[in-house]
């Protein structure tokens, strides 16, 4: 009996919670968009990294926060403020932005611009890093507190190498590469940077120092060698950032808005957040549509259990096909922000990529990264845009195989192996490869490899023999590619959609509406189309499970690789901090 009654009243209290849920996610579903107020202060804050494509929302208790906006998102919502006459002003308030160099550049030319119509922009500055720093640098003008210090000093490039605990613990990563550059995996089997490595990484270096000392210089007023010779002192404490003319006040937030009230000759100011400005964004009446297709991420296999990544062959083969199936699409941005990943998964997307250009007008606009099969997707014989510090390019194939027999040894495990089949354990973990399977592998490598640069050659439409040598997994910046031939002009979402709407002959003049693939949704609107022919599929439900249940596990294409897979993917992954 008490049993029974246990049972009855556990079942009342979860259906209590369960309406409550319920109940609040309705009332989240049903929320009007935000008004905004006359005299507004659009303040924009910015931490981590900004994504390309909306994370799904959870409108739930304890997940109530609004996402981040997209790069899309903040970049259209700073355009509409700068003729918005409700917005007076931006208050920039960076708090440890870690992005790519593209993205960095794009926020920064759409806080400049917005500045450029007549309208102020202040920074406030909290514990500033190299990022923070760059953005706050199209500002008019610069607080930071007095105790608080700038943290710029210059850039670096670290890499951590493995290989001496693998051998202590009896571990051994047999890395196999097309292309001299193509170093993926060198953390493991090597135990410093090889001269090609240091080479690439220096260039970038080079390039990324001198944009940053450039972009300084226009801010501050200066020449890039005097904040060249500025930036050896750093970090500087913020009495010295203000002499040195690096910020120009030290002071609090409340006082910065104090100043801007009076700058602006109002007597309050209403605070608008971001995300609540792009939700008040109108609905588009434009007729003309235009697709931005959103790849995000690491490149999944279809056959991956568990994708830690953002991007697998299915769901974006379906999204092209709802795209194509759209008459209402006048043409199609691709935008691609993925340092690349499955060998057999970018083939599958390009692949759909070609059909889906051959129906609608298609470019490229490139995001921090479209490396490897990053850029192979990419070249779809379109035009390709991408930003000075994009990274792309590493046109290179990268196989990887784990022999635990040292560490078996170690531990007192054996192994015995029954096979039929000459290379039936190529793949096994209990021993190194012999002579005869490495050879087999190299044939499998080369033959990829070879694949990849004819399929560049079609898409940029030139000869395999003058793309093969920009190939050997070298990877380049915007401005290096475009030297090159990999990339035909830089620029970020404006140029993009000025290329689009001459493509798809629509008229400079004519305004068009940008239409997200994948949208915005909920968690329950997604739920509920699960089944749908145009649903993204179960991988993105398992995103969404990421953000319940934090996963530490490693990238997956790191375990294909340990597992024996074959990947296009770029050697690093560098965020701007």
């Amino acid at each position: 009996m008490k049993r029974f009654l246990l049972g009855i009243l556990c079942g009342i209290l979860l259906t209590g919670l369960f309406g409550f849920i319920l109940i609040f996610a309705l009332i989240r579903l049903g929320e009007r968009k935000p008004v905004i107020a006359d005299d507004s202060v659009l303040v924009l804050r910015l931490a981590g990294d900004i994504p390309e494509r909306a994370p799904v929302e959870i409108p739930l208790p304890y997940f109530d926060e609004p996402g981040p906006s997209t790069m899309l998102e903040t970049w259209q919502a700073l355009n509409r403020a700068a003729n918005d006459p409700k917005i007076k002003a931006v208050v920039l308030e960076p708090r440890g932005i870690a992005t790519g160099w593209g993205k960095i550049q794009e926020l920064r030319g759409a806080i400049d611009k917005f500045r450029r119509s007549g309208k102020p922009v202040y920074a406030f500055l909290f514990a500033p890093r190299t990022g923070d720093y760059y953005l706050a640098t199209a500002a008019d003008k610069i607080f930071l507190e007095s105790g608080d210090m700038l943290n710029v000093k210059g850039l670096r490039i670290e890499e951590m190498f493995y290989k001496n605990t693998l051998d202590k613990l009896g571990v051994q990563i047999q890395i196999e590469h097309a292309g001299k550059y193509k170093d993926y995996g060198d953390n493991y089997s090597r135990t410093s940077m090889t001269p090609e490595t240091k080479e690439v990484l220096n260039s970038f270096l080079d390039e990324w120092f001198g944009d940053l000392e450039t972009v300084i210089a226009q801010g501050r007023r200066r020449t890039p060698e005097e904040i060249g010779k500025m930036i050896d002192e750093g970090p500087f404490l913020a009495s010295r950032a203000r002499d040195l003319g690096l910020v120009d006040t030290l002071g609090y937030e409340d006082e910065l808005y104090g100043e801007l009230k009076t700058k602006l000759k109002i007597s309050s100011i209403k605070k608008v957040a971001m995300r609540d400005y792009v939700r008040a964004a109108p609905a588009s009446k434009e007729k003309d549509r235009i697709a931005l297709l959103v790849a995000d991420g690491g490149i999944s296999g279809a056959n991956n259990p568990d994708p830690t990544d953002e991007i697998t062959a299915p769901s974006m083969i379906k999204l092209m096909k709802q795209i194509e199936n759209d008459s209402s699409i006048k043409g199609v941005i691709f935008r691609v922000n993925s340092p690349g990943g499955d060998a057999i998964a970018s083939d599958e997307i390009l692949h759909q990529a070609k059909i889906l250009s051959k129906k609608k007008p298609m470019v490229i606009s490139m995001s921090d990264y479209a490396a490897s099969g990053g850029y192979m997707i990419s070249v779809t014989g379109d035009p390709i845009i991408a930003y000075q510090g994009t990274v792309t390019g590493s046109i290179g194939v990268v196989f990887g195989k784990v022999n635990l027999r040292g560490l078996y040894d170690k531990i007192g495990i054996q192994t015995e192996t029954l096979k039929r089949g000459r290379f039936a354990d190529i793949d096994s973990e209990s021993h190194p490869l012999d002579p005869s399977e490495e050879a087999k592998l190299r044939e499998g490598i080369e033959a990829t490899y070879k694949s990849f640069v004819e399929s560049v050659a079609e898409g940029r439409k030139r000869k395999y023999d003058e793309i093969e040598p920009l190939s050997q997994g070298r990877a380049w910046t915007g401005e290096q590619a475009i030297k090159r031939g990999l990339v035909d002009e830089t620029g970020g979402f404006q140029a993009a959609i000025d290329a689009i709407k001459k493509r798809a002959h629509i008229g400079d003049k004519t305004r068009v509406a940008i239409v997200p693939f994948p949208e915005r949704r909920t968690i329950f609107e997604m739920l509920s189309s699960r089944n749908e022919d145009n649903s993204p599929g179960d991988a993105e439900l398992r995103v969404i499970m990421r953000q319940l249940i934090p996963d530490a596990s490693t990238r997956s294409w790191t375990r294909a690789l340990l597992g024996g897979g074959m990947l296009r993917v770029m050697p690093y992954t560098i965020r701007f901090r």
